[in-house]
């Protein structure tokens, strides 16, 4: 027999670990409706030419990182490494990147040959989100906060803000030529990595982990010091409307992010909880992606959240799931066919009815019962079949006998009282 495990940098997920994901995804969710965000679904997998002039060819995840590879039609194809990319090319292709005013998210599956480590793996999962066609200060603000506040609602502890503004084209041109200078003087005191970006990407060289070249760094010249007075305005109205938010930020003029379409505002949020791998949501404006791909002038901001670190740092009580409310116990033909009926209608109600299918004796049954901590049985032997009845009560109770009836299958009302009764259950839950 052959013994198969998984690739490695990727995790199956049980469904134990799953309650813990479930409760994320639906917090985060409930704050994205509440923002008026709409979701967006694109393919896992794209043309690679896609990536290569969405994200840069100089870029580390389209150098080193990308699964790509020839399918049958000798096409090349790439497992999507982010999100944005695609979703630009899903509102040129669909003809909506010329509409104004999108507001969209997307959850999924991202895949980056890097190396594993605690909450980054190589399949990885991430939370988008993409304001598209919003050109404003208050659209980058909106969708910083929203990051922020999903943060928080997760209870996610010791949240920083970083902050920077990498200006428009003409901003970063006028930059990169005086960068490139001051390289080819200081090339050789650079790390060997920072070395070979000069070539492909020379802005990725500012944010270097590399402690040497980031003490060299220091002497270097400054993005902020080659901005127009436009540019310069438009990051101070940021800053501006993060203080009256009360949202603490901190400056940081090497925060480039990894991808190339970035322009003005780029930002990520770190956690003091998670080590030296603290970033959780990265993101920025990039105003001329869509243009770029081939679709009209199209301003745009968006961040991303990777959801592994999420589940490492969100609380515990975010693994609890919800408890069974009625746990089925039924022995015979006849009960076991009345269980079924009678299973379907008390979900109907938004109830956890677990039907016992194992066909154990009732002992067993009840074992099971209480080891879900079911809050009330039902139970259904061949005598109440005949009958057409059951027996429910709440379980596990001192006074059983007072909190125990028999009902027909016929009697809606009557089992209605009961549970609005007993397990408290709304009567506009019923109806």
């Amino acid at each position: 027999m052959n013994n198969f495990k998984n690739l490695r940098g990727t995790a199956d997920l049980l469904p134990d670990q799953l309650i813990k994901w479930q409760n994320v995804e639906k917090i985060i969710l409930e704050q994205l409706c509440r923002s008026s965000v709409k979701e967006i679904r694109t393919p896992i997998i794209e043309m690679t030419e896609l990536f290569m002039r969405g994200i840069g060819e100089g870029t580390d995840v389209v150098s080193k990182e990308m699964y790509t590879f020839l399918d049958r039609g000798e096409r090349s194809c790439t497992l999507r490494p982010e999100g944005t990319a695609s979703v630009a090319r899903a509102l040129i292709q669909n003809g909506i990147s010329s509409k104004p005013l999108q507001k969209l998210w997307y959850m999924g599956p991202m895949f980056r040959y890097e190396r594993p480590q605690a909450g980054r793996q190589r399949q990885f999962h991430q939370l988008g989100v993409e304001f598209v066609g919003y050109e404003s200060v208050r659209s980058d603000i909106e969708i910083i906060t929203l990051a922020w506040d999903i943060l928080e609602k997760l209870g996610i502890k010791e949240l920083n803000l970083e902050i920077n503004t990498l200006g428009d084209n003409i901003d970063r041109s006028n930059f990169q030529k005086a960068f490139l200078k001051w390289l080819e003087v200081n090339k050789n005191s650079l790390d060997l990595d920072s070395q070979k970006r000069i070539d492909k990407n020379p802005l990725r060289i500012l944010d270097t982990k590399n402690v040497q070249t980031k003490k060299i760094l220091e002497d270097a010249p400054r993005l902020f010091d080659f901005l127009s007075e436009k540019s310069v305005q438009r990051y101070l109205n940021i800053k501006e409307q993060l203080k009256l938010l009360k949202i603490p930020y901190l400056e940081n003029f090497n925060l480039v992010r990894g991808l190339d379409y970035y322009t003005h505002i780029a930002f990520e949020i770190t956690s003091g909880s998670l080590g030296s791998q603290a970033t959780v949501c990265g993101g920025g404006r990039y105003d001329n992606l869509v243009s770029q791909m081939g679709g009209t002038e199209t301003p745009a901001i968006g961040f991303a959240i990777g959801l592994e670190r999420l589940i490492l740092l969100s609380g515990n009580e975010l693994e609890e799931s919800r408890e069974t409310d009625i746990y089925i116990v039924n022995k015979g033909n006849k009960a076991e066919t009345l269980a079924m009926k009678l299973s379907r209608k008390l979900r109907n109600y938004d109830l956890i009815a677990e039907l016992d299918i194992s066909g154990a004796s009732f002992s067993k049954q009840l074992k099971k019962a209480n080891k879900l901590k079911s809050k009330s049985i039902i139970v259904i032997g061949d005598d109440e079949a005949l009958k057409n009845q059951f027996v429910i009560r709440l379980f596990n109770n001192e006074n059983l006998k007072n909190m125990e009836e028999t009902i027909s299958l016929d009697d809606a009302i009557k089992l209605e009282n009961w549970l609005e009764k007993n397990l408290l259950l709304k009567r506009s839950s019923l109806s």
